[in-house]
């Protein structure tokens, strides 16, 4: 745009204050996310804002998925709206706001503009994602490619999401005199993810040269989990704000007009140290439980405690998740239980500080033996009678939800998913999973540094919370006699790293046995993962972590005949 252009349309608002409102919507309640839309404009009138910019979508939440069908919730939308912008004719910030739009028989994906007492101005998402977990192109139409909004004589380029993915609703803004661009996201997290948003961002300012406001959702969401971690970028990419990760927050930032008539964050803004790795997948899961048990209602969870690594990093996590009052653990032996897992799993209750209770199964299982010996006659045990014991501790737990109201956390992790090392109606049991997405070899990696770090916001005790002897002793499912994982399955290093290949990467046999391992070993497991497709499509929900989760990330069919080298 040329310099005296911009000029001109500076002369009205040399500085601005606006908050970036990184807020936790619940799908569907528009009530609530309207309040609590105000209640953050009420934060942000305090701080001086002009404008406060929220997420995608946050008047419903995050993906509303087919919810958004449903009339009578674009009816309560629209009302919400009007009611917000009416709010805004007493002088106070302006809201820059997310929610749905039904138009002239299509549905959109918008922004609106309140300000002044009305809806000032509106923009409809134009690029609309179609893979991995979004399926937005069913449920909504794509916008036009548009001009920026005026906001005060400021010509504000606003994208939603996936527009700032690539270079075209940008190069738009910037042809069409914007001098600021504002994206309001839902952007779920991955492991790697924040590092490739801030290379687009980076992008997307170095091709427009103008600063940039990422605003992004924060919470959990069924699979999903949102980990805020808003962010200015100037006209030169470097980060001059960033909200916290994984917390609600009103992040202020001041501008002004610089000598070169182009917009300036000023100095002093908040940057936050943004997590990486095990700690900010401990966080994702963290979260993803804690959304998911207060925002359906339950009032905790119950565990079977085994005395092994995966019962005791869920137990963990959902400690530091809900607090030990609202977690409860049942210890569940038969006559194959050592005495070693009944004292771990006892060390484990008491470093996390929850309730243990002990309830043998050895006689239901001598019952189901006795009720089945007739059909069964003749035939030697075999996996029936591992499952049995599988499933009757399934069933317990069930009971024990039915009865006490608290949710049944499954214990089950990615490569026991995986291979289908895991009991339908029996260790699948449950409403939810944290260690859905946890390849085995993290689960370890994952206990270790819980052990040794005290996450912010935790409600866990400090210190070491699973006892040495779960993480050093060979995983067993304690099924039979003197029974291992490894009696069945490859090395975890080993079997991980064949998964993480034809799972995440989708590479051949070929391909995964170059990297060392055995042709046979890596047609065994990829036999083995198809074959399971089944059981998954019966698991309970789980935090998403990797880039190609099972369920809304992999969809494959059940009946299929195609297998790698056959």
């Amino acid at each position: 745009m040329p310099k005296a252009d911009r000029e001109a349309i500076s002369i009205m608002t040399t500085s601005l204050t606006i908050a970036l409102a990184q807020i936790n919507p619940v799908v569907g309640d528009v009530a609530g996310n309207a309040e609590q839309v105000l209640t953050v404009r009420d934060e942000a009138a305090r701080g001086g804002a002009d404008l406060v910019v929220y997420s995608e979508l946050v008047l419903i939440g995050y993906p509303p998925e087919d919810l958004v069908l449903k009339p009578a919730l674009i009816d309560h939308v629209e009302a919400a709206i009007g009611d917000l912008a009416a709010k805004t004719s007493d002088g106070g910030p302006a809201l820059l706001i997310g929610a749905p739009l039904a138009e002239n028989g299509k549905l959109y994906n918008a922004a609106f503009l309140l300000h002044g007492g009305k809806i000032a101005a509106v923009r409809k998402k134009h690029d609309l994602p179609n893979y991995g977990v979004f399926d937005e192109k069913r449920l909504f139409a794509a916008g036009p490619l548009n001009g920026p909004m005026d906001f005060r004589g400021t010509r504000l380029g606003v994208m939603i999401c996936e527009d700032m993915w690539e270079a075209d609703v940008t190069e738009c803004l910037e042809e069409s005199g914007a001098e600021l661009l504002i994206v309001l996201n839902g952007s779920p997290f991955e492991m790697d993810k924040p590092d490739h948003r801030l290379n687009l961002a980076v992008a997307r300012v170095t091709e427009s040269g103008l600063p940039l406001i990422y605003v992004n959702q924060v919470g959990g969401q069924d699979e999903l989990v949102f980990d805020g971690a808003s962010f200015v970028l100037d006209t030169a990419c470097n980060l001059r704000a960033q909200a916290a990760a994984w917390r609600e927050q009103c992040l202020i930032t001041r501008w002004q007009v610089g000598d070169d008539h182009r917009w300036a964050c000023g100095e002093g803004g908040e940057i936050a140290v943004r997590e990486e790795g095990l700690a900010a997948i401990y966080q994702a899961m963290t979260m993803g439980l804690r959304d998911y048990v207060a925002k359906n209602r339950f009032p905790g969870v119950v565990i079977g405690l085994s005395g092994g690594i995966d019962s005791a990093l869920s137990a963990a996590v959902a400690v530091d998740a809900l607090g030990p009052e609202a977690v409860h653990c049942i210890m569940m032996p038969s006559r194959y239980t050592s005495q070693g897992s009944l004292d771990d799993a006892a060390d484990c209750a008491a470093l996390l500080g929850v309730r243990l209770d002990t309830i043998p199964i050895e006689g239901a299982v001598a019952a189901c033996d006795d009720m089945m010996s007739d059909l069964f006659a003749g035939r030697d045990d075999d996996v029936t009678e591992e499952n049995l014991q599988a499933r009757l501790r399934g069933l317990t737990l069930m009971a024990i939800s039915n009865k006490l109201g608290a949710m049944v956390l499954t214990t089950g992790n990615k490569s026991e998913m995986s291979v289908g090392y895991a009991t339908l109606y029996g260790d699948m049991c449950g409403g939810y999973s944290v260690l859905k997405d946890i390849y085995k070899t993290a689960v370890f990696a994952l206990s270790r540094w819980r052990n040794q770090n005290h996450p912010a916001s935790v409600r866990g005790p400090e210190g070491r919370v699973i006892p040495e002897a779960i993480i050093d002793k060979p995983p067993s499912a304690e099924l039979r006699d003197n029974q291992t994982d490894q009696d069945s399955l490859p090395p975890y290093d080993t079997l991980d790293d064949i998964l993480e290949g034809l799972i995440e990467q989708e590479q051949g046999i070929d391909e995964i046995a170059a990297r060392g391992h055995e042709p046979e070993t890596v047609r065994r497991i990829s036999r083995m993962l198809d074959l399971a497709e089944y059981k998954r499509r019966q698991a309970p929900p789980g935090v998403k972590i990797t880039a190609r989760a099972f369920g809304r990330d992999r969809r494959y069919p059940i009946t299929n005949r195609f297998r790698y080298g056959e």
